[in-house]
């Protein structure tokens, strides 16, 4: 495989690539680059997964190695989970079952817990260095990636370390690809801005979209619209069951107009990539069953209203519980973690 062929599987679906010329030069120069993404374990995993594991699954077919990292201490500052870190940890062998759900067996990646590299001295001299090339107020900034407040820091102090943390792990573990959802755009842009003034290796940055949640969209604040594990009908979890997902896409927003549409977006964002053929069935009289070889297709008729939004959300609602059958299939087989987890939030 070439560096085109390469560049073209790891850029493709992506929103953003910092920078473009940066990541050809590296898959020229390297053979098996590293790269990796990280999660705080903090609650059921969505659908908004499955567009991770398939950029991760693009990593490892150009060539990467790629690392999966469990925040755990990260999901401890950030008040997940009761900050209890045994339920964390248990959080962390539940998505690692989620991944292996969504076709990334464990061993093509690595996976790492922050504390397993966080009880070390270079660690913590990497922090103070990074902190001491970054101001309080670009720290401050940076609090989106927590999925908070500018002013959510002054809370406790503890959530200051949090951006120094996340681009701390990016150095230590000698990443050159930082990938994640567009929301952590601000953390990786602190890590890139740290490495330049300390003279350490930039890493690239690489985003994919952000899957929006069922009830809206607000062109205004993106990162707010994005599906959420804490708003349980904002989003489908990767092992709900049909008659769930149908409920949820049913009681979910889809105006007549295309922009703004969270389901026009589910079509887009994980159906598309995965089908060849969505498949809207509908009585004769209203029409009778509409076929959409592609997502330009679908939104045309839609725009057109040519197809109803019902019918649309029908035909999502099926396709999406098509698309999820391996995992359910996958947490019937190996439940232990997933009702472990489940149990101790009825214990809460």
């Amino acid at each position: 495989m070439n560096v085109e062929e390469r560049y073209h599987i790891v850029s493709r679906n992506s929103e953003e690539i910092v920078t473009e010329s940066e990541l050809k030069e590296l898959l020229a120069t390297k053979d098996s680059p590293r790269a990796y993404i990280g999660f705080e374990p903090s609650g059921l995993v969505h659908l908004g997964w499955v567009l991770v594991a398939s950029k991760i699954r693009d990593l490892i077919d150009a060539g990467f190695d790629v690392i999966i990292f469990m925040a755990d201490w990260h999901a401890y500052i950030n008040d997940k989970l009761g900050g209890d870190i045994e339920r964390i940890r248990l959080c962390a062998r539940y998505m690692q079952d989620a991944f292996e759900s969504l076709g990334i067996p464990r061993d093509d990646v690595t996976y790492i817990l922050a504390s397993q590299i966080m009880d070390s001295i270079e660690y913590w001299e990497m922090l103070m260095k990074v902190g001491k090339v970054t101001s309080l107020s670009r720290v401050r900034r940076s609090m989106t990636i927590m999925g908070r407040k500018e002013d959510d820091a002054d809370l406790d102090s503890s959530k200051f370390l949090y951006p120094l943390m996340q681009a701390t792990d990016i150095f230590l573990l000698d990443i050159d690809v930082a990938y994640a959802g567009l929301d952590q755009r601000r953390a990786h842009m602190l890590a890139r801005e740290a490495a330049e003034k300390l003279n350490w290796k930039v890493p690239v940055a690489l985003h994919t979209p952000l899957l929006p949640g069922l009830q809206g969209m607000d062109r205004m604040d993106p990162i707010a619209n994005k599906m959420s594990k804490s708003h349980p009908d904002s989003g489908i979890l990767i092992h709900d069951s049909p008659t769930d997902i149908k409920r949820k896409i049913k009681k979910g927003f889809c105006p007549p107009d295309v922009e703004g549409n969270p389901i026009l977006e589910l079509a887009r964002l994980i159906l598309f990539p995965r089908v060849s053929c969505l498949t809207i069935n509908r009585p004769e009289k209203f029409g009778g069953c509409l076929e959409f070889n592609n997502y330009e297709e679908l939104e045309s008729a839609y725009s057109s209203g040519e197809l109803h939004p019902m019918d649309l959300k029908n035909g999502v609602a099926s396709a999406l519980s098509d698309v999820l059958a391996p995992s359910r299939k996958y947490f019937e087989e190996y439940p232990d973690n997933y009702q472990a987890l489940k149990a101790s939030f009825e214990e809460v």
